[in-house]
């Protein structure tokens, strides 16, 4: 005789927030809505005269638009136990940095992009992130109009990380590979809490 499938209890999914952050243009929004499962919410608006001197654009001079509030997108992950990320993206521009407090309350972990175009655009995430204990990873997103490729300890090196710290290299348009970063980070913050509590991973 087969269950009732009413009386099958299916676990709820763990509920875990993610912040992406990173540099303005480093990939922030085409990771969101490469990896979302839903249509991600996005704030982007058009890039005016009036950017210019706030907005510098060396290295991405193509862009035309920029995330102004935030960026939302859902991931769930099946294995070994359903885990439901939940992904805000930040906006990149310094004159929007007084958004983050809000956005990463509650979180279990962040992402930061790293365009080595424009590798120095990292720095203010990252002492952000250190300064408030919460674990990251760095994704270095492989633009194809990069001049050279690097390796991930050649990043790790030149942005000063920890041993510790992930280093991933990713193609942000792509959904593997961005869920791929979305699973070291995930990982390594679930490792760090572990080790924090004292129990063995």
């Amino acid at each position: 005789m087969l269950p009732d499938p009413a009386a099958v209890s299916v676990p709820a999914p763990v509920v875990l927030k993610i912040v992406v952050a990173g540099g303005f243009g480093s990939g922030k929004t085409t990771l969101v809505g490469a990896v979302s499962e839903i249509e991600p919410l996005n704030t982007e608006e058009y890039l005016t005269n009036a950017s210019v001197r706030t907005d510098h654009l060396t290295g991405v001079e193509a862009k035309t638009t920029t995330t102004v509030a935030v960026d939302f997108g859902r991931r769930t992950l099946t294995a070994p136990e359903p885990i439901r990320l939940l992904l805000f993206g930040t906006p990149g521009q310094e004159r929007f940095w007084f958004t983050w407090d809000d956005l990463v309350a509650g979180a279990v972990g962040a992402v930061v992009l790293a365009d080595t175009r424009r590798l120095q655009d990292s720095f203010p995430a990252l002492g952000y992130f250190e300064a408030r204990g919460l674990p990251f990873v760095v994704a270095v997103n492989e633009f194809a109009t990069a001049e050279h490729r690097y390796t991930a300890e050649e990043v790790r090196r030149a942005l000063d990380l920890p041993d510790a710290v992930p280093v991933v290299l990713c193609d942000a348009r792509s959904t593997p590979s961005a869920a791929g970063v979305l699973i070291t980070l995930v990982r390594y913050a679930l490792t760090r809490a572990r080790s924090t509590s004292g129990v063995s991973p």
